[in-house]
């Protein structure tokens, strides 16, 4: 069987963009990241995030299902995890981050990979979920086979707070950088996603990413 990273992230499908530096440079910010902060991408698959992460001056790790080759072999890369079953091959309270980005929908019973998260967290440390919003993504979530469980908002929270991370926050997020750098546009786009037909969407990146949102889960480990 062919590999899933050959398969849904073959470069003539899904090129590599600048957008993983957009998002990366946004969290960074956003959270009050350091140089030299130790992050772990959990299920970081070919590697844009962490050459993203790399080039704010970030230890960034990468952990995955599969054996990915990495543009970079200096880049600690650990493959081969069963996120349902296995123990993260790094020791307790060592990370500063834990960022996971479309993987945890992957995931028939998330409570290894939540344990696992918390368990390499320093205290303090904290968790960055990003997963599809089932509501608005609806029609095309299951174009992935390999999704088994879709989120909403209230759901990721309460897998963040079930799992005893803290100071938690599970909101709407666009996946566009206008839209972080003006809030209000968040206004005009809602009408917007609701009325205008999801194939018509698809054939503009920026209104299908107007509608088709994210789950941005964050908390911090006591």
């Amino acid at each position: 069987m062919a590999h899933y990273l050959e398969v849904m992230y073959a470069k003539n499908l899904k090129p590599v963009t600048d957008y993983p530096n957009k998002l990366c440079a946004y969290l960074f910010n956003r959270f009050a990241m350091t140089k030299g902060t130790t992050v772990v991408d959990v299920g970081c698959g070919r590697g844009d995030f962490i050459e993203a992460f790399r080039k704010l001056d970030l230890n960034a790790i990468g952990l995955d299902r599969e054996i990915v080759t990495l543009n970079d072999p200096s880049i600690d890369f650990h493959g081969n995890i069963n996120f349902e079953k296995d123990n993260f091959p790094l020791p307790d309270a060592t990370v500063d981050v834990v960022f996971s980005k479309s993987v945890i929908e992957h995931i028939h019973n998330p409570e290894q990979f939540m344990h696992e998260i918390k368990r390499i967290l320093k205290p303090g440390g904290r968790v960055i979920i990003m997963t599809p919003d089932w509501q608005s993504q609806v029609y095309t979530f299951y174009n992935d086979y390999t999704h088994v469980q879709p989120y909403i908002t209230s759901g990721l929270a309460n897998l963040l707070k079930l799992s005893d991370f803290h100071d938690v926050q599970s909101e709407l997020f666009y996946q566009l950088p206008s839209v972080w750098r003006w809030p209000f546009l968040r206004i005009i786009l809602k009408p917007l996603r609701l009325l205008w037909p999801v194939k018509k969407m698809k054939k503009s990146s920026y209104w299908r990413w107007s509608r088709e949102l994210m789950i941005l889960g964050t908390g911090t480990k006591k």
